[in-house]
């Protein structure tokens, strides 16, 4: 009887206590980012901090800052302080094997952010976009551009850019687009002046801009002497801003040379301002903010038991297995609605594109 009081009572101090304490610490989240060199990993980083904190977990953000053996350190000491889950963003998704073994040991589960894992068995999800359906849209607005502003122009000459051939969705963002431009080229309407197809040709490593722009004036130096560019497919913005250099640096959106036709991905600030002047034509639309708030409802409920949110079980065969994954929407941004878009959503505030 007297133990049972002393219980009582221990469990009223107990209470009484937990009433003052804080929110409960759920453990610390290890979130891996590739560079802060592109706003949106920035964005990525930050959007997940916010959220995760909100939930009660605290966050090991890291950057990698494209150096793969700077990221793989980064993982491995997230392992070594025993952070509960990992969400990475790889910088090469096919060198993290040996890392998420060890992870695995550990009993710690991992998230592929945004790139795909390749060739573990240790990755336990994916949260990403529909980055098929981003080429698709790429190459639509391609085509819709191209009617526009060359209504009197057949074939349309065109170049084709790839991402990088280490990032899954390069991929994916080339193959959606060329479902829609290879009936078209072999249609005749479109032409590859080139003859440079296929991603181990158009592939730019790392996504680096410089890369784009070089490329870009050797084609123009060899294709295009006596030949105007009608149109570029771009799968990223900081690949647009140096083709669209390369191109005004021979004149064209000056005179009667007019700008060809423009594509991109990400909404960063820069290509929408080209947008507005009409250096490119479209953006790809990937919400952080959404895909953020996926990726840490994924984690909790992981670590609390609950059904993970997939909704694409079969199209992410990381060479091991298929990835179960969270697809988002992605959303095409032109002259016409990047204000809609963008700002009344408040992705940006105004100032921030003028």
């Amino acid at each position: 009887m007297k133990l049972m009081h002393f219980a009582g009572a221990l469990a009223i101090g107990l209470g009484t206590f937990a009433a003052q304490a804080p929110a409960q610490d759920k453990g610390t989240i290890g979130i891996a980012m590739p560079t802060k060199s592109s706003a949106r990993w920035i964005a990525d980083g930050d959007n997940m901090v916010k959220l995760f904190q909100k939930e009660g977990y605290k966050t090991d953000l890291q950057y990698g800052e494209d150096d793969i053996p700077n990221q793989l350190a980064q993982i491995e000491n997230m392992i070594t302080k025993g952070d509960k889950v990992l969400v990475i963003a790889a910088i090469d998704g096919t060198t993290l094997s040996n890392a998420l073994d060890n992870a695995a040991a550990s009993g710690i589960k991992v998230i592929a952010y945004d790139r795909l894992i390749k060739d573990s068995p240790n990755v336990d999800y994916y949260a990403t976009f529909d980055n098929f359906k981003v080429g698709v849209l790429q190459a639509d607005s391609l085509v819709e551009g191209l009617k526009q502003r060359f209504p009197d122009v057949k074939p349309w000459n065109v170049e084709l850019f790839g991402g990088s051939p280490d990032d899954n969705n390069s991929y994916f963002f080339y193959n959606g687009a060329m479902s829609v431009l290879k009936p078209l080229i072999d249609k005749g309407d479109i032409k590859i002046v080139s003859g440079q197809m296929g991603m181990d040709k158009v592939g730019t490593l790392r996504w680096d801009g410089a890369v784009a722009q070089a490329r870009m004036d050797n084609l123009l130096s060899a294709y295009y002497t006596d030949k105007h560019v009608n149109g570029v497919l771009s799968p990223y913005d900081g690949l647009s801003i140096g083709i669209i250099s390369s191109l005004k640096g021979v004149g064209y959106g000056s005179g009667d040379l007019k700008m060809p036709i423009i594509t991109g991905q990400d909404a960063e600030v820069p290509s929408v301002k080209a947008i507005e002047r009409g250096d490119q034509y479209s953006t790809v639309f990937k919400d952080t903010r959404e895909l953020a708030a996926v990726t840490v409802k994924m984690v909790d409920a992981m670590e609390t038991g609950k059904d993970v949110p997939v909704n694409d079980t079969k199209t992410y065969n990381n060479g091991v297995k298929v990835v179960p994954s969270y697809l988002l929407p992605p959303k095409l941004v032109t002259k016409e609605n990047y204000s809609k878009v963008l700002v009344d959503s408040g992705y940006y505030k105004a100032d921030q594109l003028k």
